[in-house]
């Protein structure tokens, strides 16, 4: 598969994305580009009328209801990015765990093929610390209640009557959403975490890409499981220090605790994404956050 995925596959397929947030609707307004039709699943009414405007049909309902299942009678790819907008572990049941359980029985509903199913999920899933390096082969595990509703998610995924892949994300970042970018911009003198943890970064841009990857395929050549992930394997204080030598400011330096409203310090490993290369000839677009927070100081 060539390097630079293409979304012309999509053109007059509908197209039907659950969460329009910063993943999905990126993943709507992208698929509307090459000629989809996209209907899509949101319960806010702000993302709802912007959707709409942007040429969506829009269903606004909560995922985990079975209310918006007779206003959406069929599709050719499904593509599930819901995050949890509601806090705590119920925030997580609902929409995650209850929304998964909403799908699957949907899919029901639908007749002859069951279209593809893509997920966007997380490598919080994984428990694995101490610098060491993860693949897809190696458990998830935890034992926080949301880390475990992420996990049950992904194995309803599974258990979907069709071709289904869950895509393992690393930390999200792009345009608009650059929250690290964004902190040091405010010259703190310490900013929490561990300098010589690994932080695992994915631009959008090649969440995109990912996800093309996965719907163009046959059937025969998908996994069920992939780490979406460059190839930074860069610590948190790497990457401060050398955004912090571009916006020309001191690099702080790093409290060892965990960031307000998380529940610890992030584990420290690095992902790998060498599957992903290997069976879809994914690549992506910005292997390192060098190149990718280039392009966004260049459009600050």
């Amino acid at each position: 598969m060539a390097e630079n995925v293409t979304q012309s596959f999509l053109e007059g397929k509908h197209v039907v994305v659950f969460g329009a947030g910063y993943v999905g609707g990126a993943v709507a307004s992208r698929a509307l580009a090459v000629g989809a039709h996209v209907t899509a699943l949101t319960r806010n009414p702000v993302t709802a009328g912007r959707l709409r405007a942007s040429g969506c049909r829009v269903v606004q309902a909560n995922l985990e209801e079975d209310s918006w299942h007779r206003d959406v009678r069929s599709a050719d790819l499904v593509v599930n990015c819901v995050s949890s907008g509601r806090r705590g572990v119920e925030g997580y049941q609902a929409s995650y765990v209850q929304g998964a359980h909403s799908i699957r029985r949907w899919g029901k509903t639908l007749g002859g093929t069951r279209p593809r199913l893509i997920y966007t999920g997380s490598t919080s899933v994984y428990p694995q610390d101490g610098g060491q390096v993860v693949d897809e082969s190696m458990p998830p595990g935890a034992d926080d209640e949301r880390t475990q509703c992420l996990i049950e998610t992904e194995r309803l995924i599974a258990a979907w009557e069709g071709p289904s892949t869950v895509l393992r994300l690393a930390g999200i970042y792009g345009p608009t959403r650059h929250h690290l970018l964004d902190q040091l911009r405010e010259s703190p003198a310490e900013l929490p975490g561990q300098p010589e943890h690994y932080l695992n970064l994915i631009h959008l841009e090649d969440i995109l890409r990912a996800i093309w990857c996965v719907g163009r395929a046959d059937e025969n050549q998908v996994g069920p499981v992939y780490n979406v992930v460059d190839e930074g394997r860069a610590t948190r204080g790497e990457i401060v220090r050398w955004l912090a030598e571009r916006l020309q400011l001191p690099a702080p330096s790093f409290s060892g605790a965990a960031t307000p409203g998380r529940r610890a310090v992030r584990p420290n490993r690095i992902i790998t994404n060498d599957r992903l290369k290997a069976e879809l000839g994914w690549r992506p677009a910005y292997p390192t956050f060098r190149e990718g927070y280039a392009d966004l100081l260049l459009g600050a």
